[in-house]
């Protein structure tokens, strides 16, 4: 089967297995897992920030991050197609209490002009008060689009400037880190508290980790462990999302690269209306009403190739670790049938 579903499909590599086979554990909830240790410290030096908190999922991550940073009734500022709003269950309301002030944006991304316009008086009984902004990088619904890190820094100065509080919901950041000259410090030195999601690209099973100060992850500890987060020997599952940080970071690349090439051959195809710019490893495109979505991923399942859809006519493809060259080749020939 060659799925291009998500990048969360991926199965541990065979180096990935025997370092879960071969991690030291303990019971997380008593503090006393070493491998689930190892990870945090060694997130938390990556990005330059005080303290980490393993987590089940990304949605776990970033639920936990605002529910420390707000009280309810609060407000969130976020993109209309985030992530932690668009994806995440109604979250935000549920575990929180807090609401949202939805931006549009180009490719998903808003700006620090848009987060500006957007702050309640916080005199106003009538207003609810602005909390927290929240970023997503890359832009899942923005085609895996990557911010300027001068615009995430011009965002970090406004909430700065207005006592808030800058979330990053970098469940792909890698692909972004990747692709540009920033590195882990640099996000680091600029958010108040960063997730990473560790079972995506970077292809762990399971993993995502919070990043923040050391008040803040104690703070997010006590939420994990009221939403049912708290894991016992968690130390197999750290112990594959250390091997990814070591080892599956550069070849995103590879991943990066195929995505590109599906961009420029699906340009070429007559039943293709258009195609998202593509930055990563997402590919997002348009299907001509000729060709609706059920027809076309009927066509790849027919081929043993799964693909999902996020309208009637808009598909997205995700390449991952598990998809290799002669997959491609088959990928290119079943589209090009499809004509």
């Amino acid at each position: 089967m060659i799925d291009l579903r998500s990048d969360t499909v991926t199965r541990p590599t065979p180096g990935m297995l025997k370092a879960m086979f071969a991690a030291e554990v303990g019971d997380d909830v008593f503090g006393d897992d070493p491998t689930v240790n190892e990870l945090e410290a060694k997130v938390a030096k990556m990005f330059g920030m005080e303290a980490a908190l393993f987590c089940a999922s990304g949605t776990m991550a970033n639920q936990i991050a605002i529910k420390a940073h707000t009280q309810p009734g609060d407000e969130v500022i976020c993109h209309k197609l985030s992530h932690v709003y668009y994806y995440e269950g109604g979250g935000i309301a549920m575990n929180s209490g807090a609401s949202v002030c939805l931006l549009e944006g180009d490719g998903g991304r808003i700006t620090a002009a848009d987060v500006a316009a957007h702050i309640n008086p916080p005199n106003d009984p009538h207003r609810p008060l602005t909390k927290l902004v929240s970023v997503e990088n890359t832009m899942n619904k923005g085609g895996g689009s990557i911010y300027d890190f001068n615009e995430l820094t011009a965002i970090g100065k406004v909430c700065h400037e207005n006592d808030l509080k800058y979330h990053l919901d970098g469940a792909r950041l890698f692909n972004a880190l990747v692709e540009t000259a920033e590195t882990t410090a640099d996000y680091g030195s600029l958010f108040d508290s960063i997730s990473i999601c560790i079972s995506k690209g970077l292809g762990a099973p399971v993993g995502s980790v919070l990043i923040g100060n050391m008040a803040f992850i104690n703070k997010a500890r006590r939420i994990r462990k009221v939403f049912g987060g708290g894991m016992r020997q968690a130390g197999y599952l750290a112990a594959a999302c250390i091997y990814a940080l070591d080892n599956h970071v550069g070849r995103l690349h590879d991943d990066h690269k195929k995505a590109k090439h599906l961009e420029s051959l699906l340009q070429s195809l007559p039943y293709i209306e258009s195609v998202m710019p593509v930055q990563t490893n997402l590919v997002f495109f348009t299907l001509k009403p000729e060709m609706p979505a059920d027809i076309f991923l009927g066509n790849l399942k027919a081929n043993d190739i799964h693909a999902l859809a996020l309208s009637p006519q808009q598909i997205r493809f995700v390449t991952h670790l598990d998809i290799t060259d002669d997959m491609m080749v088959g990928i290119e020939n079943v589209l090009r049938k499809m004509q």
